[in-house]
């Protein structure tokens, strides 16, 4: 379909437009006569509100008198003095109406006009605002994004009040024609990126892009580079506040409940939002549980497997005798039993999250009690495996955002482990913090502030200041990576 494509002829737009959408089912067209000229009021069913296109268009056109239109263009005066919507454009093709009328729009052509007028008058179902789920708090907002691009902006605007709060909207897939908005502060976001994110959005050849996960690789450089991501997703439109204050990017995406913030830290995995409604001094403690916690997830299996097969010697000799009466009624070695144990871990982990609420509970209890305290009866496995393992899951939990590459990474550790003991794993942390380090998206550092070394930076990873020393400014994007050149 070309642009600049409307015949100044009612009836031969309403063919082409036919032709073009099939006749689908959905189509809604009402004729009508507007002070002696032919004019059609078109729509999908289902898109807008059926009482708005009466009462706001339907009922001006009825009632608009012949002399009102007579003195002048009919097109021009029932678009500038009869319609009353906020949300109204001109369209001169095909393609864009097709485009509007299934974004919710109405569409008003007149005999004799090779343009129409777009109303938006949006009257399709969504769901209302709710609870985050995967990023809970206990002293900080309860509401998170939706799947409706215009509420999350919605959210996001009611927080932050100033002009400085930047949103282009773009649209990406050929058919889907997804909304997709840019979100920064046009005073703390250096150029180049934003430039960069909007060539990578506008760059999407796909189909249809119809969650952030068919955006990401585009936007994240190193996607297929490593394991992390320097692009993190959340639901939480509090969070977004705090990265966009921070100098970060935002991008949201029609149909999808999460927000990319673009670029994402290492440390900030390690962050929530009850971090700044606490005491510096609690909220330092947790942060080191974090820490904790992660490396558990990643290398407390390999670690295990790493000392009971080729450094015995480091255990006590009362916990020694222990260990090798329990692995000695097994038959499996203790590497295939710990890779054993995980993989049915994540089994139960995924099942657990694809099955209902109802559901999932009880595969948890028949995992965890029934089968596990089975295991380690029959002899398939030891009951001090059992509590490494119960130890790893547990700990997995605490950081959900490193969730992934903590799966993929503890199964490289008790691999390495297994196979070369401490040798194995010290080559394997090796490669990872190397690749790591590597990871330089849009010019920053993926362990900023840590590597480059930013002192103002790196307080805010150790522990907590509190909000009087914020007065006199946070770090941003730009100060970090002006730390970097230096």
């Amino acid at each position: 379909m070309a642009k600049n494509d409307l015949s100044v002829s009612l009836e031969k737009t309403l063919e082409e437009l036919e032709n073009i959408l099939s006749d689908t089912a959905e189509l809604n067209i009402t004729r009508a006569y507007v002070c002696g000229k032919a004019a059609a009021v078109i729509s999908a069913e289902g898109m807008v509100s059926a009482q708005q296109v009466g009462e706001l268009v339907l009922r001006p056109l009825s009632e608009l008198d012949f002399k009102e239109g007579k003195s002048g263009n009919v097109f021009d005066h029932i678009t500038s003095k009869v319609f009353l919507t906020a949300a109204r454009q001109l369209v001169y093709s095909l393609e864009d109406i097709c485009t509007l009328l299934f974004s919710g729009f109405a569409v008003v052509l007149v005999d004799g006009e090779c343009r129409a007028c777009a109303l938006g008058l949006q009257g399709f179902e969504m769901r209302s605002v709710s609870a985050p789920e995967a990023e809970q708090t206990v002293r900080c907002a309860q509401d998170s994004f939706t799947e409706t691009v215009r509420v999350n902006m919605s959210l996001i605007r009611r927080r932050l009040k100033t002009p400085k709060l930047v949103m282009k909207m773009l649209d990406a897939g050929t058919l889907s024609k997804t909304d997709i908005c840019i979100l920064y502060l046009k005073d703390r976001v250096p150029a180049d990126i934003v430039r960069r994110i909007k060539e990578d959005i506008k760059s999407i050849r796909l189909d249809a892009v119809l969650t952030s996960g068919y955006a990401e690789p585009f936007v994240d450089e190193s996607f297929s580079g490593s394991v992390f991501s320097c692009v993190s997703l959340t639901e939480r439109p509090d969070l977004v506040c705090t990265r966009l204050v921070q100098g970060r990017v935002c991008v949201l995406i029609d149909g999808t409940p999460f927000a990319l913030v673009v670029p994402s830290l290492f440390a900030e995995s390690f962050q929530t939002m009850d971090d700044y409604s606490q005491k510096p001094y609690y909220t330092a403690f947790i942060r080191w549980i974090r820490y904790i916690s992660f490396f558990l997830s990643v290398a407390f299996p390999g670690l295990y497997v790493a000392l009971a097969d080729h450094h015995p010697e480091v255990f006590s000799l009362k916990l020694l005798l222990n260990l090798s009466v329990a692995e000695e009624a097994t038959p499996y070695p203790l590497m295939a039993e710990v890779v054993m144990l995980m993989v049915f871990f994540e089994i139960m982990r995924e099942a657990g999250l694809r099955l209902p609420k109802a559901a999932g509970s009880a595969v948890s209890i028949v995992g965890g009690l029934i089968i596990g305290d089975a295991a380690v009866k029959s002899g398939i496995v030891s009951a001090p495996l059992l509590i490494v393992v119960g130890i790893t899951a547990t700990a997995s939990f605490v950081t959900p955002q490193l969730e992934q590459p903590a799966a993929v990474l503890r199964l490289i550790f008790i691999l390495s482990g297994g196979l070369a003991g401490l040798f194995g794993l010290a080559v394997c942390f090796s490669v990872l913090v190397a690749n790591v380090c590597a990871m330089n998206d849009f010019s920053v550092s993926y362990l900023s502030p840590a590597a480059p070394f930013y002192p103002s930076g790196i307080k805010d990873i150790v522990y907590m200041k509190s909000f009087r020393e914020y007065e006199k400014g946070r770090p941003t994007l730009s100060d970090i990576r002006e730390a970097a050149d230096e």
